[in-house]
């Protein structure tokens, strides 16, 4: 497993983020394959002993975006587009699994996964990554002042 950086405030994974998830995977390299295992407490529900849907798309952006580690490459989410199967309980024991589909050039299409402890498939999401050089980002903030996201969108072509 990759232990991410102590100093990470993402809200999914984190260490620094006190409201966080902190959700950590491990990378199946045979299998080529990221996954976690979870349970989920109330804090993040939605709907009376479910989980948001807005939860069910982080954890599986997560997943999905971990992926990029097989790569050894750097990524930010571009598209997102998430199932929802079936309802996702709190505090259920969750499988949750990303691959890598294909590839082309700088983007990443990767997929995931949500099933509970019997195998049950209960959301699946897919996701596009792009590719990012983390020094050249950093220097362009400092200069532009634009966060990666937006840095992405314009070197796409969306803006």
């Amino acid at each position: 497993m990759t232990e991410p950086e102590l100093e990470n405030p993402c809200f999914g994974c984190g260490p620094a983020n006190p409201r966080g998830m902190r959700l950590k995977f491990e990378t199946d390299a045979d299998r080529q394959r990221v996954v976690g295992r979870f349970r989920i407490g109330p804090d993040y529900q939605g709907a009376h002993g479910f989980l948001h849907g807005g939860i069910i798309a982080t954890i599986l952006d997560e997943a999905m975006s971990k992926v990029s580690r097989l790569s050894d490459v750097r990524t930010v989410t571009a598209e997102l587009r998430i199932e929802y199967l079936r309802p996702v309980p709190v505090n259920a024991e969750l499988l949750v699994e990303g691959f890598q589909v294909r590839r082309h050039g700088r983007q990443l299409y990767h997929h995931g996964e949500i099933r509970d402890a019997a195998g049950t498939l209960l959301a699946r999401g897919s996701g596009r990554f792009v590719v990012v050089d983390p020094e050249r980002f950093a220097r362009q903030k400092l200069e532009t002042g634009e966060t990666e996201a937006e840095q992405v969108r314009r070197a796409d072509g969306r803006e």
